[in-house]
């Protein structure tokens, strides 16, 4: 497996592996959603990456690190490959993705979530994320917020 940043050929797997995480967990894909999706290539010349986990040219998992206001930088949409065992690829594109912020002037990261996805909430917890509060969770679905500070 290898971990690569954004190649527009894999482009539609991002936004497959996403909208069957999005519908499977949530029934729904959200404003914000259908925004991300339709913008890639604008959010990747302004700055935003998306790393993909890539085994035999098959793409196993994404995530995409995105600004969002002076030094802090969005985790999202981290998803992965439904029909492939790949033990570990999500904690490799979601460090890459943190990387590239970090790389990229960030002094915290951010993540918006949901409180029933405990593999994901594993993840950000591995890489010392911790939970926030927030007035407005943004998404229908959000209901729970980290953020790790970069010192």
């Amino acid at each position: 497996m290898k971990v690569i940043p954004y190649d527009s050929k894999y482009k539609d797997k991002f936004i497959e592996y996403n909208t069957d995480w999005i519908v499977d967990n949530f029934g729904f894909l959200e404003k914000e959603d259908k925004e991300t999706f339709e913008n890639i290539e604008e959010d990747i010349k302004n700055g935003a990456m998306i790393y993909f986990a890539i085994e035999e040219d098959e793409v196993l998992a994404v995530c995409m690190a995105k600004y969002m206001q002076e030094g802090t930088w969005e985790i999202c949409k981290l998803a992965s490959n439904k029909h492939r065992p790949h033990k570990g690829c999500g904690s490799a594109v979601f460090e890459a993705a943190m990387q590239w912020a970090i790389g990229h002037g960030a002094s915290r990261l951010f993540i918006l979530s949901n409180s029933k996805l405990s593999a994901a909430l594993h993840i950000y917890e591995k890489f010392g994320f911790k939970e926030i509060k927030l007035d407005n969770y943004e998404y229908i679905r959000g209901d729970i917020a980290f953020e790790k500070i970069i010192d």
